[in-house]
């Protein structure tokens, strides 16, 4: 399993895989905990709205959150050239696929 991650995220050492590895869970739960406050500043919570909207809302809202302190997790830890490399590969995936043009 780790020699299959290792070569899809085309790094070499354990060690660096184990970094990338703390640093996603690090960030995972602060991104979690970070956005209670947030959330609770503009007022969401399960109590007036249906819980299936407070849960996207509160996804919606630790979306951006989790990719700032992914960015800088992985700094503290020496990792800003995989992870930016990462934020970069997520973000295109939202982009509009460019049309190749047909010639005729």
């Amino acid at each position: 399993m780790f020699e299959k991650l290792k070569k899809h995220w085309q790094i070499e050492s354990n060690f660096q895989l184990i970094l990338i590895l703390i640093v996603f869970s690090i960030t995972g739960s602060a991104s979690a905990w970070v956005s209670k406050p947030f959330v609770e500043w503009f007022g969401l919570n399960d109590e007036i709205m249906p819980t299936w909207l407070f849960t996207i809302l509160r996804l919606i809202l630790i979306f951006p959150i989790y990719n700032v302190i992914l960015l800088v997790v992985g700094t503290i830890f020496g990792q800003f050239k995989f992870f930016w490399a990462f934020e970069k590969k997520m973000f295109s995936r939202f982009a509009p696929k460019k049309k190749v043009a047909e010639e005729v």
